[in-house]
């Protein structure tokens, strides 16, 4: 029992019927698929519902109490675990709830929290009387049910078209229901619930709200009854009733009455109709083809007691209360008698079938034909259902057609009575009193019915009998849908009656038959007929003028009468001082006469609007000339009624183009309103006095509401310039003054007999202006005062209408003010909820000011611009600004909200919510504007509320449909489209306004907080903490609505734009910084948004592609932004449900958000072995790429034969603009219009005769051009969702933590990527705008793929494999390189910058194959050569080869791409080029390439671009440089012509193209900044390199190819040498000021390294004679040159070798802590680089010089003293002095203390080398301290260590180790170099000097012997290469004191110590390194020197 008693917090009497109701009407009314099934389940599940129709479930004890219980033991509710405890307020208002519907305690509970949760969506509201309306909303769902399962079924009326298998069903429930006794269930409830009583009950229980809830209460409960009146209808018109039922109905009819004006109400109608439906038998007629079915299923033929129980009911003589409905009912059964005695089966009925003639007798005495006309056709719904029009139809057919002699008594009898009338008035007796008027009263039924005809179904036609063959074949209107040889028997009856009628008309029935004839011509057809009728009328007796014999009902006899009506009054204009008030003339119009015209004019005026020929035929009819004499009635005094016949009668006439410009003529010359003023008349005449003295004091309008007609139907043909030329100032401007202000003006001010009326005047003026401003397009002509000549006088022109009305607008003119408070007036009145006369007018009116306020706001951009242009002196102030001004009603400025309220009333007012909605949006693009808005919305909280719940029943208003046609006949649809549209300007406002800055209006709709700062807000579900339903809750509930289904988000496809535009507005709140927040918060925890849509990618709408790709395009953007951010705040599992969700190719069942733990990781595992497992699964983000369709048809080009292709064009291109979304598309309308211009202005007869052909051309390039809009909105929709596609893939691989995506994972990922983008995009038809992003994507995910490979490299994973050296196969790189080079080749010419893309992808890619560093470990040398020979290839080498093969395979295609490229062209393609030209020539070992470039020209090319770099590398140099652009490209440059260096054919084939020389010519190398000046300039971010670093960029690579061309071409070849020695004497200022540089910075030790290795290798004597033939004084300058670079030399390495090496290391460490370490091992190895290059210099200076040490030249002067400054108290006097210090030649003690440094640097290095080592080896054990340490190096910032997670951080220490390692490598073999060359250079001297020298006698010598060893000396001896006589002589200073003091010295120096520690170095290192015993040789011969006996 308590699981029955749990409470249902839907609402059981709410919640399962709505579901119901939404079932029925998917399956039944929507067809949707699958829906059978699910409709069966809820049928059989609410069956007893439907049983008991509204029975509301019992109320009792147990569930009181258990209520009554709640507030303390508290109550289970279903789907939630536990009770809950409910406040004690709630339980009262369930027992109050509970007692006012009689409904279970329980179900009253339920009603109540069910109001609860729906309150968001009533604003204003309390639970108890939401719960109300769901009460009657649940009631409604169910009989809404009822009646769409009833109208489901088959039968003889009409089909919906459904599936068999619904009908059946359907039509099973029903007939069970049925035989359950619905229909007096029915019919109890239908008498039971009335309004006015369950409104005295809510009143007594304080059940109603405000006007809106009481509105909406009662329009549930009359919905609910007339749903329940329906059903039956539904079923009568289908299948008839039992017996009991037919009677039950005909019971209930009995006691039905009428409403106040005799009118029946919808329900009574729909249930008199369901009974006119049971007695129905005129469909036998129709031979459908299941006649025979229908006729057995009939009980009037089928069973006898069926008939005569109903015959008995109505032959019954009892009144009805309602005789009208009797009679109806006997006339409907008399006729279904009549059908049934002409049937077979009739002729058992023959006793009831008699009784027809009584029957219709009884009938026409209870007026039948009054009671259909009055209480049928009188009520609002008669005219709104097909079906009923249909069935009266039918009667009223039927009854002329089967009742001939019925029709003629009536005929007889009228005539008879009209004689009596006769001669009563002639002996003015009084009328008999006897007069029936039945046949009036069927005319007038005839003429009311047929004068409507919302459906469009022309069923008049059957009263035309085709007598000569129509235009028109079809009679598509009529009953038979096909014209038949002969007509159909009925048809012939009633055309026939309606001629007969008209002879010999009595006059009593003239006016009757006028109106029937006005009926019967209701439609195009009809129209026609009537007209050929009357013509045919009046052609016998066109010869009698009387017209007295000739029939009374023609045009002959009409025209005529007007004629002399015209005659007649005229004569006798009333002369103003008569008193004719007391003689009326004779020959006035009477009462009847008046009658009699005006229903002639009304019946002209119905034929001439539908048919065109007729009103043709009649305007241009010689003798009759109607709009000249009705133009002349008008200005006789005839009565104002009659007046606006004439008037709407003109207005028709004025339909036609040709007659509306003569119309207007004529009107102007009969002055009806008078334009021009006699000079003596005193008072006005024509309309105005007649509006200001007549029909204001009669207090009713006709004639001035019909002027404002004619006038409205005037202005849409034409409006004629030069109206009224001649006598006044031509033009419309007088009609516009008196509609103005005789009109609109004072409408408000006048009184109204018939209130309606006001309303009705001001939306006829309105009408007016509204088309009159909407034809308006500002031209500058308008602003130009044009004058014309009047009389001879120069008076100004009058504008254009539409400006004057445009100047009143954009100024504060009482129009404005008017139109304003009309608005004001207008939602008070809506506010209200309550009928009142006038309101369809008022809602009109208001529509029309709305419209003009918008066409104002649209139109005053163009206007205001072309009066500033035209400096005229009209003062106008912006529409927007005049709308914040304030209101005189409520003093308040609120005209703006006014405007908005209307969307409050969209339900009942589409049309103003719609307009409203566009005005909001055009100001809302003004943000000074949206400020004042947000305060004026939000100043008055019920203004506020109501407001934002006016924008979110728009949004939410599902009725709304997306419409392609504009002129949708289909009401429905066309209020759906405008809703939908409604939709999308509010959510364009929303777009616009959140660009601008807070607070703006999309804030506020949006619910987000506008008084503080808007990322404090914290965003709510509808109703929590009581935060109202705003316009993103209405959004998002539209866009998840079907999420949770397989279709995906049903707005999608529904409403594509609108989805589009709803996924636009929530990416702007995610990625503005300040919403972005509160949102993705929201987003993420409420509503789980992201991942419901994502699952249902791609969206795939195969009618709109374009919408498709745009909602997935922001919907990718949005994800990105997610994706970024949960990354960032470490929301892990958000992003690896993300994650998982796009790139899973593995199928999962949607888990829930906990439950993906370790499955996940397991998964991934598996997900990669190579072979495809059978159930993978397209990757998500792969399948949004493949709905991206990269092929795009184009329009072909036009084909024109008159217009001018390139012209045609050229108009195109101006028409173009730029639209909202930011495409350029062209003005459709704009083109039209100059096209159409174009033709007009064509003169001549051939223009004329061609002008169809013309317009047909003119169509044809409007259709290319909409053509061409489509594809350029097609292509930017494809960018944009490409764009999207890729910034969510570069998230995904950038943004997300790397580990949520394994390696192997994500290479594949890339894999799939990569291939699939390519294969889109090199298909045959791949749009090429589309390629720069494919290009853009491809170079990002190569860039991954690289650093993934690498990444698992590092780690070690997979090296082992011998397949590929990564998870990714060695195949799919290939493949991936082949479709990289497939897509170069792909792209043309014009696409360079898209191949830098490319180009940086194939690096990415070739970097895959190279080899990482490897650590040095000194041990390799130890191998043999046969061993590295024989060794297996490694995968790096194999990849190499390989991607070799593929890349040669492409041939000269590719490489003639790269060079072409490379040579010129974007700046950083030629970079990228250069790059790859490096790279695979890198690894070309063929040297195909290289062949290549040096064979096509493309080498010379290059190098001889050189020259030019040289202006642009000068400006760099400058403090302030232009663009670094040169500089990057000149190293690029020097990069690729290095590595063409490196191989000695590439070097020889740069010296023949001059490389050297183009060298030479570039001024750029002499200008060294001077490195103090520019401290200043230095680039704050460092991002700009100081001008020493611009200029040091320049100057190394050129250094570095100097060095690579001297390797590469040997010392053999010295043509290269003596080359570079020329640069370097060209430059020599530059070079010998930076080898004195004073200042040993980093950059400049780098420069003395490469130039100390240069002079090395060139500046030898012998490099001269190389240079071929050099005159000789060039060849002493050389020589000088020469002498002064070995100077220097040397004097460096006294500085490095000695005093200020441990300086400059300190330095380093001071001047840069952080970095110190690597700058520090930088410094080191550029140090010992100098040192080593210097010694090889000297070596090779000493070798050059003679192979033998006694003809040797001395470098170092024989000192042993190692140099001073060593106890550091003279560095600082030796770095301040340089030039002092070392002018003299350096001593050989320098060599020796360089030595004795670099054996203990050595040993040093060595320890160091082998620490690193072993930690490398143990990596793994390294305590986590030493680890940070080794990374601190590599990551920048601070507490960058701690950020990165262990996996990086043990890579990175890894690297760093390398690092070290390689970089003690280096230091060592330098140091084992220069030991080696400093003892190479210390024998030679040792030996000269000790052996060979002779010393001088000291005597000879008056000064110290220090002092001897000038300079002088190393150079005389080069002088001396020639003689040696020469050099003895500079040598011949040294003493013999000098050679001792030298042995001791040295003797001292190099001792045993040392010598160990250089044997032990040759231990170490040498032997590895295979010189065996170099150094042991040398220590021996130097030990051997110094141990002589002195001679």
């Amino acid at each position: 029992m308590a699981a029955q008693m749990a409470v249902n917090s839907g609402a059981s009497l709410w919640g399962p019927l709505k579901e119901l109701w939404e079932t029925v009407d998917g399956a039944v009314l929507r067809r949707q698929p699958e829906s059978v099934h699910l409709l069966d389940l809820q049928l059989k599940k609410h069956k007893p519902h439907f049983l008991s129709l509204f029975k509301n479930p019992p109320k009792s004890a147990e569930q009181r109490e258990k209520v009554r219980k709640a507030s303390t033991e508290g109550i289970a509710i279903q789907g939630q675990q536990g009770s809950r405890l409910l406040p004690e307020q709630l339980l009262t208002e369930a027992f109050i709830l509970s007692d006012l519907f009689d409904i279970g305690e329980l179900a009253a509970l339920e009603l109540l929290l069910a109001g609860e949760q729906q309150q968001p969506y009533f604003p204003g509201l309390t639970r108890g009387l939401v719960a109300v309306l769901l009460y009657w909303d649940g009631k409604l769902c169910m009989a809404n049910s009822l009646r769409t399962l009833i109208q489901s079924r088959q039968g003889k009326t009409f089909t919906l078209d459904l599936s068999g298998e619904l009908v059946a069903l359907t039509t099973r429930f029903t007939d069970e229901l049925m035989s359950q006794g619905l229909t007096k269930r029915i019919l109890t409830l239908v008498s039971e619930i009335s309004v006015t009583r369950e409104f005295e009950r809510l009143q007594k229980e304080r059940g109603l709200g405000n006007e809106k809830h009481r509105k909406e209460v009662a329009d549930l409960i009359k919905e609910c009854r007339q749903a329940l009146a329906d059903s039956l209808f539904s079923w009568t018109c289908q299948s008839p009733l039992s017996k009991d039922d037919t009677l039950a109905l005909i019971g209930h009819l009995e006691t039905v009455t009428a409403q106040a004006d005799g009118s029946l109400d919808s329900v009574s109608l729909a249930l008199v109709m369901a009974l006119l439906y049971c007695l129905d038998v005129s469909f036998i007629e129709q031979g459908t083809e299941d006649r025979d079915d229908l006729l057995q299923a009939l009980p009037l033929l089928t069973e006898r007691q069926y008939v005569s129980a109903v015959h008995s009911r109505l032959m019954d003589s009892q009144p009805w209360k309602l005789p009208g409905l009797q009679a109806v009912c006997r006339l409907a059964w008399a006729l279904s008698l009549r059908v049934l005695s002409q049937l077979p089966q009739g002729s058992a009925l023959v006793e009831f079938t008699e009784a027809d003639e009584a029957l219709a007798d009884q009938a026409l005495l209870g007026d039948v034909f009054l009671f259909m006309k009055e209480g049928m056709l009188g009520c609002e719904s008669f005219s709104q259902e097909e079906f009923y029009i249909r069935r009266v139809h039918s009667l009223i057919t039927d009854f002329l057609a089967l009742m001939p002699m019925k029709v003629k008594q009536l005929r007889n009898r009228a005539d008879e009575d009209a004689r009596l009338v006769h001669m009563s008035l002639q002996m003015d007796s009084e009328l008999p009193s006897s007069l029936r008027k039945d046949l009036d009263h069927l005319m007038i039924l005839i003429g009311e019915f047929y004068s409507k005809d919302p459906f469009g179904l022309e069923l008049g036609l059957e009263f035309w009998c085709p007598t000569e063959s129509l235009q028109h074949t079809s009679l598509q209107g009529s009953y038979l849908g096909m014209a038949l040889q002969r007509p159909p028997h009925k048809q012939v009856v009633l055309s026939k009656f309606v001629r007969q009628m008209g002879d010999l008309l009595p006059s009593t029935l003239y006016i009757s038959y006028l109106r029937m004839l006005k009926g019967l011509a209701n439609g195009p057809q009809c129209a026609h007929y009537c007209f050929s009728l009357l013509k045919t009328n009046g052609a016998a007796h066109s010869d009698n003028i009387q017209g007295v014999s000739g029939s009374p009902v023609s045009w002959e006899h009409f025209f005529h009468s007007l004629m002399l009506y015209h005659e007649n009054l005229r004569r006798d204009l009333p002369n103003p001082d008569s008193a004719h008030y007391r003689h009326p003339p004779l020959r006035g119009i009477t009462q009847r006469e008046m009658e009699g015209l005006t229903s002639f004019l009304q019946l002209l005026t119905t034929i001439i609007t539908w048919s065109e020929n007729a009103r043709l035929a009649l305007c241009e009819h010689p003798q009759w000339t109607p709009v000249v004499v009705m133009l002349g009635l008008l200005q006789c005094s005839v009565p104002p009624v009659l007046k606006a016949e004439l008037l709407h009668c003109l207005a028709a006439f004025g339909k036609s183009p040709e007659i509306a410009a003569s119309l207007w003529q004529s009107l102007e010359y009969t002055q009806i309103l008078q334009t021009v003023r006699a000079p003596g008349q005193r008072q006005a005449a024509g309309i105005e006095v007649e509006l200001n003295e007549i029909e204001s004091s009669c207090e009713e309008y006709p004639l001035t509401r019909s002027f404002c007609h004619l006038i409205s139907t005037l202005v849409e043909g034409s409006l004629p310039v030069n109206l009224g030329a001649g006598l006044r100032v031509p033009g419309f401007q007088p009609y516009l003054n008196f509609l103005r202000d005789s009109v609109f003006l004072p409408f408000p001010t006048r009184a109204y007999r018939r209130p309606a009326e006001k309303w009705e005047v001001a939306d006829s003026v309105l009408e007016v202006f509204h088309k009159l401003l909407r034809d308006y397009e500002p031209q500058p002509s308008d602003f130009v005062q044009e004058i014309v000549e009047l009389q001879g006088e120069q008076v100004p022109a009058h504008k254009p209408p539409g400006h004057s009305i445009m100047f009143h607008l954009l100024n504060d003119s009482p129009m404005l003010a008017l139109c304003l408070s009309l608005l004001e007036e207008g939602v008070r009145q809506l506010d209200t909820y309550a009928p009142f006369p006038g309101k369809k007018h008022l809602e009109s009116a208001v529509l029309h000011c709305l419209c003009l306020l918008d066409l104002a706001l649209q139109k005053e951009a163009v206007f205001m611009d072309l009066l500033r242009e035209s400096q005229a002196s009209l003062l106008v102030s912006p529409l927007e600004q005049l709308l914040q001004g304030v209101s005189p009603q409520t003093r308040r400025a609120d005209h703006i909200v006014n405007i908005a309220r209307y969307l409050y009333h969209s339900s009942s007012n589409p049309e103003a919510a719609f307009q409203s909605a566009k005005i909001l949006r055009r100001i809302a693009n003004y943000p000074n504007i949206q400020i004042r808005l947000v305060g004026d919305f939000t100043h008055d909280q019920a203004v506020s509320h109501k407001l934002m719940a006016g924008f979110v029943e728009c949004l939410d208003n599902e009725d709304a449909e997306e419409g392609t046609e504009k002129d949708d006949i289909d009401s429905q649809k066309k209020v759906a489209r405008i809703r939908h549209e409604t939709q999308i300007h509010i959510l364009n406002l929303l777009i616009t306004s959140l660009e601008l800055k807070a607070p703006n209006l999309a804030l506020y709709l949006l619910g987000y907080e506008v008084k503080k700062p808007v990322s404090s807000t914290n965003l709510q579900d509808p109703g929590v903490l009581g935060c109202p339903r705003s316009c993103l809750h209405a959004i998002l509930s539209r866009l998840q609505r079907g999420t949770e289904k397989r279709s995906g988000p049903a707005l999608t496809q529904q409403a594509p734009h609108l989805a589009e535009l709803c996924y636009q507005v929530i990416y702007q709140l995610c990625a503005c910084p300040d919403t972005s927040g509160p949102t993705m918060r929201y987003l993420r925890t409420s509503q789980d948004f992201l991942f419901s849509h994502l699952q249902h990618l791609p969206f795939n709408l195969p009618s709109n592609q374009i919408a498709a790709l745009s909602q997935m395009s922001w919907l990718m953007k949005t994800a990105a932004i997610e994706l970024r951010v949960t990354s960032l705040n470490r929301q892990r599992s958000h992003t690896q449900r993300l994650v998982s969700l796009l790139l899973d190719d593995q199928p999962h069942a949607q888990h829930a958000d906990g439950e993906s733990g370790m499955e996940d990781e397991t998964r991934s595992v598996s997900g990669f072995l190579h072979f495809d497992t059978v159930s993978k699964v397209r990757r998500k983000l792969l399948s949004v790429l493949d709905a991206i369709d990269f092929s795009q048809d184009m329009p072909e080009l036009l084909q024109l034969d008159f217009f001018e292709r390139t012209q045609i064009e050229q108009v195109i291109s101006n028409c173009e603009h730029v639209n909202e979304q930011g495409h350029t598309v062209c003005n459709v309308k704009l083109l039209h219009r100059v096209l159409v211009a174009e033709v007009n202005a064509l003169q001549g007869m051939a223009a004329i005769g061609q002008r169809p052909l013309l317009m047909e051309e003119v169509n044809s390039i409007l259709q290319q051009v909409v053509e061409r809009n489509r594809v350029r909105r097609s292509l930017s929709a494809k960018r944009h969702a490409l764009q999207s596609w890729r910034s969510l893939v570069e998230t995904l691989l950038t943004a997300c933590p790397a580990d949520l995506i394994p390696a192997d994972e994500r290479q594949l990922i890339i894999r799939d990527l990569l291939l699939d983008l390519h294969d889109k995009v090199l298909s045959e038809d791949a749009a090429g705008e589309l390629m720069p992003i494919v290009a853009g994507a491809v170079f990002t995910l190569t860039a991954h793929l690289s650093q993934s490979v690498l990444s698992e490299q590092q780690q070690g994973v997979g090296l082992e494999a011998s397949s590929g050296f990564a998870s990714i196969a060695n195949s799919a790189l290939h493949l991936i390189l082949r479709k990289l080079l497939d897509f170069i080749l792909s792209t043309g010419g014009g696409y360079q910058r898209l191949r830098a893309h490319l180009y940086g992808s194939l690096l990415y890619y070739l970097q895959i194959a190279q080899k990482p560093e490897e650590p040095d470990t000194l041990q390799t040398a130890g191998k043999a050569m046969w061993e590295r020979l024989t060794a297996p290839e490694d995968g790096f080498s194999k990849l190499q080869r390989e991607n070799l093969a593929i890349i040669e395979s492409y041939g000269k295609a590719l490489m003639e791409v790269v060079c072409r490229d490379a040579c010129d062209g974007h700046e950083i393609s030629r970079m990228l080029a250069m790059a790859v030209l490096d790279r695979i020539l890198s690894i070309d070992r063929q040297n195909q390439w290289l062949l290549y470039i040096c064979n096509s020209g493309y080498l010379r090319s290059l190098v001889e671009s050189l020259r030019q770099d040289d202006v642009a590398l000068q400006s760099l140099l400058t403090p302030q440089p232009p663009l670094l652009k040169p500089l990057y490209i000149f190293e690029s440059k020097m990069a690729l012509l290095t590595r063409v260096a490196k191989t000695g054919q590439g070097a020889v084939e740069l010296l023949r193209c001059g490389l050297v020389a183009q060298l030479m010519e570039c001024q750029v190398f002499d200008m060294v900044p001077d490195s103090d000046a520019h401290r200043v300039m230095r680039d704050p971010s460092g991002f700009i390199p100081s001008p020493m670093d611009r200029y040091r960029q320049i100057l190394l690579p050129t250094l570095r190819l100097f060095q690579v061309i001297l390797t590469s071409t040997s010392i053999n070849h010295q043509q290269g040498a003596a080359q570079v020695l020329q640069w370097l004497i060209v430059h020599a200022d530059t070079i010998q000021s930076l080898l004195r540089c004073q200042e040993l910075s980093m950059g400049a030790l780098q420069e003395l390294s490469l130039l100390t290795g240069i002079i090395s290798k060139t500046a030898l004597p012998g490099a001269l004679e190389m240079g071929g033939e050099v005159n000789s004084a060039a060849l002493m300058e050389f020589q000088g040159h020469i002498n002064r670079f070995q100077r220097l030399c040397l004097s460096l390495l006294g500085r490095l070798a000695g005093s200020e090496r441990d300086r400059l290391l300190k330095q380093a460490e001071i001047s840069a802590p952080g970095d110190s370490a690597e700058r520090r091992e930088e410094m080191e190895v550029a140090m010992q680089q100098v040192c080593a290059n210097i010694m090889e210099y000297c070596q090779a200076l000493l070798l050059q010089s003679s192979a033998q040490a006694q003809f040797s030249i001395c470098l170092f002067s024989p000192s042993g003293s190692e140099p001073a400054g060593r106890d550091g108290a003279r560095t600082d006097l030796s770095s301040t002095v340089p030039s002092m210090a070392y002018s003299r030649v350096p001593s050989l003690g320098l060599v020796l203390y360089l030595l004795k440094n670099s054996a203990a640097d050595f040993f040093r290095f060595h320890q160091s080398h082998r620490q690193s080592l072993g930690k490398l080896q143990s990596l793994d054990q390294l305590p986590p301290e030493e680890l940070k340490e080794l990374c601190q190096g590599l990551v920048s910032g601070p507490g960058g260590v701690e950020k990165i997670s262990s996996v990086q951080r043990s890579l990175l220490a890894k690297r760093r180790l390398v690092q070290l390692i390689n970089n003690r490598a280096k230091l060592l073999a330098l140091c084992s170099y220069v030991i080696e060359t400093c003892l190479f250079v210390l024998w030679r001297h040792l030996e000269y000097y000790l052996l060979h020298c002779i010393p001088t006698d000291p005597k000879d010598s008056l000064l110290p012997g220090s002092t001897l060893y000038r300079s002088r000396l190393a150079d005389d001896s080069f002088g001396g290469l020639q003689a040696s006589g020469g050099r003895g002589l500079s040598l011949s200073r040294v003493s013999q004191q000098d050679l001792d003091l030298l042995k001791s010295d040295m003797a001292a120096g190099f001792g045993e110590a040392l010598q160990r520690k250089l044997l032990e170095v040759e231990g170490l290192y040498s032997q590895v390194r295979s010189r065996y015993t170099f150094i042991q040789a040398l220590v021996r011969r130097i030990r051997g020197l110094l141990r002589q006996p002195k001679s």
